[in-house]
């Protein structure tokens, strides 16, 4: 992987295939080790396909005889090149208003993995009141927490991979109430569980990974919530837990 980091500018040049060769396999190498770009690159190769397939026949598309004389023939072309310029001026503003959006959303999910981070990193290390209500009252939190977000919850069991429900609380989140399950190995290890709601529901969003001050963060949003599994444990041990609450959260 190349050190140098790669900028929007390289990665809409890669797209278009304008990047020298030797910069070219850089950004082949950052993309195979940052998932979230790659996924953009793949979304912006996707437009561009579209777009030419609408397109391109337009300007293969022979001239009618009738506009081939003297200034007709002139207007039609003069015409055709207007049309293509409007398609072209159109092609470069959709593909940055799907850059916002993107750019949009990868900000908001970034946060969620932050705040999921510096929840776990002040409740986790808790002894006597590490979280609200404890897994003996489970019904009754799924239900409380489930009013203050108002949507359902679901809430994982983990038992199977070794961890049990400790409890969980009540958090406040950018745009409301937030909730916060928590887990717990036999050796002491614990996991939590970060869930907020989102502005508008969203279809299902690839894991994400993030390391925030020791932090290990795997992040997604699913319809009306976001989550956030995080814990002080290795990248794949988290991933097999992700996977388990992902499964049962969409049965």
């Amino acid at each position: 992987m190349s050190e140098i980091p790669v900028t929007e500018s390289e990665l809409q040049a890669h797209v278009d295939g304008r990047l020298p060769a030797g910069r070219a396999a850089e950004v082949e190498a950052w993309l195979a080790q940052h998932p979230e770009d790659a996924q953009r690159i793949t979304a912006y190769r996707r437009q561009d396909a579209a777009l030419r397939a609408a397109f391109d026949p337009l300007l293969a598309e022979a001239l009618p005889p009738r506009l081939h004389p003297g200034v007709r023939k002139r207007t039609g072309l003069l015409r055709r090149y207007a049309a293509v310029a409007a398609l072209m001026a159109i092609s470069g503003f959709a593909g940055w208003q799907l850059h916002a959006l993107v750019a949009a959303e990868r900000a908001q999910s970034q946060h969620l993995a932050r705040v999921a981070a510096v929840a776990h990193a002040v409740y986790s290390p808790e002894v006597r009141h590490p979280v609200e209500v404890g897994a003996d009252q489970e019904a009754h939190l799924v239900r409380w927490l489930s009013k203050r977000l108002g949507v359902g919850l679901k809430v994982p069991h983990l038992a199977g991979l070794g961890y049990s429900l400790v409890g969980g609380r009540l958090l406040p989140g950018e745009r409301g109430p937030a909730a916060q399950f928590m887990y717990q190995d036999v050796k002491g290890q614990r996991l939590t569980l970060y869930v907020r709601t989102t502005v508008e529901a969203r279809a299902p969003t690839a894991f994400r990974y993030a390391q925030e001050n020791g932090v290990s963060v795997f992040y997604w949003l699913d319809g009306r919530l976001g989550y956030a599994l995080s814990g002080e444990t290795g990248r794949e041990e988290l991933l097999r837990v992700a996977d388990a609450v992902y499964r049962q959260i969409n049965p």
